[in-house]
């Protein structure tokens, strides 16, 4: 603690002396300028605001507000922020499991985590989460929502959710667990020989697991593939490139980046010496597909590899880097670069304009609902066109449009023992296994879709305002 206030006090110094030296020249621009400014206002609040304030909590939150005005996947992570992250991405941690994303200023659930409590709870992709135990999160980021709802095992917390077309909201009460996330969920050998992996997130453990259920498959006498990636939020696309090399040949590319610095434009190829299938294959997604699930859904579609059957998916094709302070007091998570398709497709979908770009007077204090994440790339005649190497077209620039549209049920995928059962009901698997048991090869899965056998998904009525049911913040 004393090392930490040690540290801010030279901060705030060497500021302080920085914008006074740039002040005197009375620059009207630059950097040194502005953070004159910064420092006058600093200043200005550490002594003469009605209470005092800790110098730490000022920079915090100019750190923030600095970070957050670029775009919604860029954070400044604190310390707690910076270790709950990390733990994270091994695969374990408390709270309640479930990936949000900002959307105009509101958080918006990406997916739930399979198992945890958002999943028991019945928490879904799209849901917007306007409150946090009665308190409004209205432009409050991805690490900010982490931190309210994680918490020790046994405790609770409670959402106020907005859905779809529901005009009230609904209160979710959820107990915090130790949600574990195995990469892997399920793995099932169906009639025909169609072989059925879940893939429900890209953790430490991706590449290991996926191969350990191509061999329990193989053992188990499938023929093809289905590969689940609905509700998989992403995660490491290491792993998802690693994952794309047990389907692709050694050197395939999977994806590209392109960012402003050199180091962040580069080719993810598939990896050698990675054990392959050369089975028909079908990919599965959703609204809650996203991030590195969508690179390699994507790469399967780019490359006539897979057909992806089901629903539009989120539109996340961005590359975050981590940056650890050399402090070693947290870390910046910036957003340097898009990804990229084989075929050159982004997967990201179009966003509004950065809080930076926007005139302050146009900012309106209640902003409105932002629209569902599975209907936004629905009008998919003006996205722009590219083919694949056999010719087929596919669509950018709002995440990755299937090749066979096919509306779901209502009910989640059943897990363990209950998965050869549900499966058997569930329509989007139903019809990716009846073109799998037809096909003689990879190649065949393509032959067998009609031109009508793609129709755009159904649009929906656009969310309640938060002028209605849900009142004044």
């Amino acid at each position: 603690m004393i090392r930490r206030r040690i540290l801010l006090g030279v901060l705030f110094a060497v500021l302080f002396a920085l914008g006074w030296w740039a002040g005197r020249g009375r620059a009207s621009g630059g950097l040194y300028s502005n953070l004159d400014l910064f420092v006058e206002v600093l200043h200005a609040v550490q002594t003469s605001y009605v209470d005092e304030i800790e110098t730490g909590r000022l920079v915090a939150g100019g750190l923030r507000g600095m970070v957050r005005g670029l775009d919604a996947s860029s954070e400044y992570l604190d310390e707690k922020e910076w270790n709950e992250h990390r733990a994270s991405l091994a695969g374990e941690f408390d709270g309640v499991g479930v990936f949000v994303d900002s959307q105009d200023g509101w958080p918006v659930v990406i997916a739930p985590l399979e198992g945890s409590p958002a999943w028991d709870a019945g928490l879904a992709a799209g849901d917007v989460i306007t409150r946090v135990d009665g308190h409004s999160t209205w432009s409050l980021g991805p690490p900010e929502m982490a931190a309210r709802m994680r918490g020790a095992p046994g405790t609770t917390v409670t959402l106020t959710v907005v859905r779809g077309e529901e005009p009230r909201e609904r209160e979710m009460v959820l107990k915090r667990d130790r949600v574990e996330v195995p990469a892997v969920r399920d793995v099932v050998v169906m009639p025909g020989g169609v072989g059925y992996l879940r893939l429900a997130a890209f953790n430490e453990r991706a590449i290991a697991e996926v191969r350990a259920a191509l061999d329990t498959l193989r053992r188990g006498g499938a023929r093809s593939l289905v590969v689940d990636l609905r509700g998989n939020p992403g995660g490491l696309v290491d792993q998802a490139v690693g994952v794309a090399g047990s389907f692709l040949p050694a050197g395939a590319l999977v994806t590209y980046t392109e960012g402003r610095r050199p180091e962040n434009s580069q080719k993810l190829l598939a990896p050698r010496g990675a054990p392959r299938v050369a089975w028909p294959m079908a990919v599965l997604v959703d609204g809650g597909t996203a991030s590195a699930a969508e690179i390699l859904a994507g790469s399967l579609q780019d490359l006539d590899r897979a057909l992806v059957v089901g629903t539009n998916t989120y539109g996340k094709g961005t590359m975050q880097s981590l940056l650890p302070l050399r402090s070693g007091e947290g870390a910046v998570k910036l957003t340097t670069a898009r990804y990229h398709t084989p075929s050159g497709r982004t997967i990201s979908r179009p966003v509004a304009a950065s809080p930076l770009d926007e005139d302050e007077e146009a900012v309106e204090e209640e902003a409105p609902l932002p629209a569902a994440p599975d209907t936004v790339a629905a009008d998919s005649a003006a996205r722009p066109t590219f083919r694949t190497p056999s010719g087929r077209v596919v669509r950018g620039g709002g995440g990755i449009t299937p090749d066979l549209v096919v509306l779901p049920d209502s009910l989640p995928p059943a897990r363990g023992t209950a998965a050869r059962a549900a499966l058997a009901g569930d329509p989007v698997f139903q019809r990716a296994a009846d073109v799998l048991r037809r096909a003689k090869g990879p190649a065949d899965v393509f032959a067998a879709l009609a031109p009508g056998d793609a129709p755009a998904p159904r649009p929906r009525a656009p969310r309640p305002s938060p002028h209605g049911p849900m009142g004044s913040r």
